[in-house]
């Protein structure tokens, strides 16, 4: 993404670090931080403390990424779909969290018009799927049983629940790996109103599957990423991206093409 302004230091130890991966994931931090900076913050903070975000941009061997075929650019969540697809070609990823890479925002526009299309996206994911339809219901839930066994006060007492555990969820990514020198103080802070936000959008992602897939511009995307499973039938079977003229694929880090 040209949106994604690495530093030469930052650039030296991801290529260091590929001496030993085909694939290095870094962290990317909004700089500047207007309000829906701060907003989608919330989300990569609860992204590192209950895996790890998706950057902007990748460290990528060219090697393992010709041997491949490349890969399929059609699926909503590019990202998903580069890193399975190197791992269902036998291929190494390595996470660093602490690798801090800036990332200017989009406009505030921009922004409102990704908000479906990034829920979208968890539809490759379904383990985080079901837990973020189930934040809506059990909310509603834990609403209801408040009021109807202690009345108003009942009916605060549950909405802190979710806000609360939102807030702690976040505070622990933000502290992982070096975040603290990373990301303000503050920061945790708007993961409520994101966890929010997910919760009544992916039920309309599930909706943009249902008619066809989520809108991207003038199109329609059905595919949010491809299953591991299937990605190593494709790579099997498909041939290698050519080099051009006088030029050949690295060997990767092992020194050779590897199969699982």
């Amino acid at each position: 993404d040209d949106d994604v302004r690495w530093r030469r230091a930052q650039l030296v130890r991801a290529v260091r670090l590929l001496d030993g991966a085909d694939l290095v994931r870094p962290q990317n931090v909004f700089d500047p931080l207007p309000w829906h900076a701060r907003w989608d913050t919330g989300r990569t903070l609860i992204n590192r403390a209950i895996a790890a975000d998706y950057p902007g941009t990748y460290g990528l061997r060219r090697g393992i990424f010709l041997r491949m075929g490349g890969y399929d650019g059609d699926a909503m969540f590019e990202n998903l779909e580069m890193a399975r697809t190197i791992r269902a070609a036998g291929g190494v990823e390595r996470r660093v969290d602490d690798l801090f890479v800036r990332r200017r925002p989009p406009t505030a526009a921009h922004f409102w018009r990704q908000r479906t299309r990034q829920a979208y996206d968890d539809l490759a994911q379904p383990g985080r799927l079901l837990a973020e339809l189930a934040v809506l219901p059990m909310t509603i839930a834990l609403l209801w049983s408040g009021h109807r066994y202690l009345g108003r006060a009942g009916v605060v007492g549950a909405a802190l629940v979710p806000v609360i555990a939102a807030l702690l969820v976040a505070e622990a990514g933000r502290r992982r790996d070096g975040g603290r020198e990373a990301f303000a103080e503050t920061a945790a802070w708007w993961a409520p109103v994101w966890v929010a936000e997910r919760a009544v959008l992916i039920w309309f992602a599930v909706g943009c599957r249902l008619r066809g897939g989520v809108r991207y511009g003038d199109q329609r995307l059905l595919l949010a990423a491809h299953r591991v499973r299937t990605l190593r039938r494709r790579v099997r079977s498909a041939p290698p991206l050519r080099c051009q003229s006088g030029e050949r694929a690295d060997a990767g880090p092992t020194g050779g093409h590897r199969t699982r």
